[in-house]
Formats: structure tokens, sequence, C-alpha cells
């Protein structure tokens, strides 16, 4: 069944090709797609559209897709083009002329959109919550080892002291920045789509004020043509806030897995955590880490690809957008997926004990070195270059003992604070 069916019947090859694997897509958005249909009922039979008898045969019949859909018994037969067509025709078998006229005052391109539209709202709230899950996770781990010095490292080369808080604490407020553009991206999709049919609205006096209402949207996107134009632009503006998420998740996993290998050794995991070789008996692979990194890197990639699929179109629709949705809803579901093994794994995070008046960290305290003679009274000029001697003639002693007190460093973390800024 094709929702544009007109009694001929489309060479099969090319159907094949424009189809591709929507079936198996539209099973994501299918909840939603039911959700929009109920609402967009709701409205036909206040403006007189449909009946109150067809209205409520509608609610059960959707109601029962409702629940196919979520014990998974639904399914999109080859026979039907998309989950669309698969619901109209299950409505129109189970009601007749009721489930024909339920696309009245609406075409696929808006049914698309506002099903899209619902299932990015509702995943990026899911994406939120798990980001703030590890979020406070990492701020529990950076109380906990707050007082575990850690070298801290520029171009690799070791720098200066760090600790576990200030690493675990450092990604944590990190997530602060990508939450602020999480909320943003759900801003922008939560307006209502609905009503923009093919894009040029409808000559039915269509209430799309109640359709937003009844889905619960924060408002309507009133122009009808920038309805339409906001496919595509939706997924670049979620591609590119999921990249910076993802930025995060991928530098936080090249450090684990660099901090693990034996040349830093300062971290580690239960064995049931890790992987190992097929000749090598001693490995312990961070193959978990590895993989958050290249799925992490992989959806960076992501705001290219729709950023290339759309950014030369003319307004109105245009098939190219049947292309976006492939692989954003895999971000999507890579993105739950990466952020719920990130805090398992993280939690069981082993964190080493550092010998740091080791010789290859001997130079670890430069700085502070520094800092003691200025504050005895030298210019920070002479105490450079007389530590600098030092080192060069091999007779520099680090000192252990220089506190690090100001807000964010060493000895004064700020979490109550990293804390309060994630809720603001």
């Amino acid at each position: 069944m094709k929702l544009w069916d007109k009694g001929f019947s489309i060479d099969k090859q090319i159907e094949q090709f424009t189809v591709g694997n929507d079936r198996e897509i539209d099973m994501h958005i299918a909840k939603y797609d039911v959700q929009a249909s109920l609402a967009h009922a709701i409205m036909l039979e206040s403006i007189g559209i449909i009946t109150s008898d067809e209205l409520v045969g509608l609610k059960k019949g959707l109601a029962k897709l409702a629940d196919d859909i979520e014990n998974g018994t639904f399914t999109i037969e080859e026979s039907f083009e998309d989950v669309h067509s698969k619901i109209e025709y299950e409505l129109t078998k189970k009601l007749g002329e009721g489930g024909k006229k339920i696309h009245t005052a609406r075409s696929r391109n808006d049914q698309v959109l506002v099903a899209c539209q619902l299932y990015y709202k509702d995943n990026l709230q899911q994406i939120n919550t798990k980001v703030k899950t590890l979020f406070d996770t990492l701020l529990n781990l950076a109380d906990t080892h707050k007082d575990s010095l850690l070298p801290g490292y520029t171009h690799l080369q070791v720098a200066m002291p760090s600790s576990f808080g200030l690493w675990f604490s450092a990604y944590a407020e990190l997530l602060i920045d990508d939450v602020q553009l999480l909320k943003a991206a759900l801003k922008t999709v939560d307006q209502n789509p609905l009503g923009s049919a093919a894009g040029y609205g409808s000559s039915f006096p269509i209430d799309r004020e109640l359709t937003t209402k009844e889905l619960g949207f924060a408002t309507l996107k009133y122009n009808v043509v920038a309805a339409q134009m906001g496919r595509g632009k939706s997924e670049r503006t979620i591609a590119m806030t999921f990249g910076g998420l993802a930025n995060t998740l991928a530098r936080f996993a090249m450090d684990i897995c660099l901090y693990m290998s034996q040349n830093f050794g300062f971290i580690s995991f239960p064995d049931e955590l890790t992987t190992g070789s097929s000749i090598m008996p001693h490995k312990k692979n961070p193959d978990v880490f590895e993989l958050i990194r290249g799925k992490s890197n992989k959806i960076q990639a992501l705001y290219t690809e729709m950023l290339l699929i759309t950014n030369n179109l003319p307004s109105g629709y245009h098939r190219d957008f049947q292309l976006l949705k492939e692989n954003m809803i895999a971000a999507f579901e890579d993105m739950k997926d990466i952020l719920d093994i990130f805090n398992y794994a993280i939690q069981q995070i082993i964190v080493k004990d550092v010998d740091l008046t080791d010789e290859k960290y001997q130079y670890l305290f430069t700085v502070d070195s520094i800092n003691n003679l200025v504050v005895d009274g030298m210019s920070f000029r002479e105490a450079y270059q007389q530590v600098g001697g030092e080192v060069q003639a091999g007779t520099y002693t680090p000192d252990l003992g220089k506190q690090h007190s100001h807000a964010g460093s060493i000895g004064n973390l700020c979490l109550d604070k990293i804390r309060e800024k994630f809720e603001m």
C-alpha cells in the first residue's frame, strides 16, 4: 500500500531504490506516528470533518496499534512503503470509512515531520537524563579520589601535578556545556509542524493550536513553509549538538585507554570489563573504551553528512530528506548506548597509587618551585631562569609540599559549584 497510490504499479527496481530500508527505520518512529495520528483525529472531529463515533473508533484502533508497537508485535510488511501507509491500512481494515478519513488535511510530508520531531524530542530528553547520570557518577568519583595525585601533561610531556579528582570533574564540567547545547536542540525540535501538509498548508479550517496542545509541543511552527524547511535544519542542529557531546566522550575514552597502558599504569578495570588477545595471554584490552571512542568519532561525522545532504536544497519538500532518517536515528540509539555503557564501566574504575617520586616525574613540580622563589621575593623571570638552570645542570630537587588553593585547582575542586552549574 502507498499513500500516493493512483491505480498504477511502479517499476519494481525504482520502488526498491526509493523505499530503501524505510520499513526498518520507521519502526523507531511508529509509536510517534500513532500519537500524531491520534491528535490529528481529535482535531478533525473538533472541526466537523469526522464524527464523534468515527473518533471513538479511531481512538480504539490507534490504542491497539500503540499496544502492538509496545509489545513488539507490530510489523511493517514488504507490501507497505512505510509505517504511515501501514497504520492507515490497519485503521481502514478495522474501521472502514473512518480509517480512510485519517489522512484528511495532512500530507505524508508533515506526517513524517511530526513523527520525527516527537522522536527527537523524546530521545533528546532521554539523552539529557543519561548525561546527568554520567555527570553525577563523575563528580562522585572526583570526590572519592580528590586526594589522589596524578601527573598532568602538555604535549604528552610531564608538565604539572594534577589529580584524579581534577580529571574526573573536568569531564563532568565539560558535560555541562554539552547539556546546554542539548537543551537548545530540544527547544528547536519542540515546535509542532503538523498542519503544514505538503508544505503550503490546507484549505481545511484545521486547528493547529489544538494539535500542538494534544502533542505536548511547547509551541507551533506557525509558518507552513518554515515548518517544512525545518526538516534538515533540525537534523543539522541535533547532529552538531551530538558532535560536541561525542567529542567529550571520545576524549575521555582516549584518556582511559592511554592511562590503562603499561607505560602510564594510572588506572585499571576488573578483568570482566576487558578483553584478551588470541596469542598474548597477558593482555587486558580496553575494547569498551576503544569502541566508545570509535562510535563517538563516527557520530562527530554526522553533522557533515546532514549538511551535505541539505545545504543546497531550495524551499519545499525533496526526497533527499528521506536519507536523513537512517543515520540520524542510528546516532540517537548509539548515543544512548554509549552513555549507558560509559556510566556502567567508569563506576568500576580502579585508581592506582601513582609514585610521584619516580624519576620520570622529577620535573613535575618545577612550576611550584618557581612560584616558591617568587613568593620569597624573586621576579618570575629570574626564578624561571634559576630553576631552568638547575634542570639543565641536573641539580634540581623538587618540592612536593606546595599547596594549590585557588578555585578549580587540585586543592579546591569546587565540586558543589560544578553541581550547581548543571542545574542552571
